[in-house]
């Protein structure tokens, strides 16, 4: 990969990059990400009674597992919330997912009163840097929320 300044960034008290790739990738998007769940039914309750997520499959596959996607509507990444592979717990990780609203504040608050394990308050760095707060579903797995 290539990294270009986009400007002469010696007067820019705010100096960026534009990310200039020279790779080529067959893969189009980012589908579907994994987070391990011991109780899956917990889980679908959670995204889908408490943050509003629609149930986009509920599948058995080998031994009596289930695979589970849940997503945002109108999403084109879902989450499954499936069973840890064997040997592995589920729980109390760092996903890594990053949720986007156009309203953090009526959110975090809505999540709140809706008994949601939410950082006590919205994060507000300032730029560019947006507002943000973090959120544990009921096995641990921190989520973040981030303005649009």
């Amino acid at each position: 990969m290539s990294f270009a300044p986009s400007h002469d960034l010696s007067d820019d008290p705010n100096p960026q990059e534009d990310v200039v790739s020279k790779t080529t990738t067959r893969i189009s998007q980012v589908a579907t990400v994994v987070i391990p769940t011991a109780d899956v039914d917990r889980a679908i309750e959670f995204y889908g009674d408490t943050l509003g997520f629609e149930k986009r499959a509920d599948v058995p596959f080998g031994g009596g597992y289930r695979w589970v996607e849940v997503a945002p509507p109108g999403a084109a990444t879902t989450i499954a919330v499936c069973p840890p592979p064997e040997g592995k717990s589920a729980g109390n990780r760092e996903t890594g997912i990053s949720l986007n609203t156009g309203d953090i504040d009526a959110l975090h608050a809505e999540l709140k009163d809706a008994g949601v394990d939410v950082d006590a308050e919205v994060s507000r760095m300032g730029d560019p840097v947006p507002p943000m707060f973090w959120f544990r579903d009921p096995e641990g797995n921190s989520l973040m929320v981030v303005q649009s």
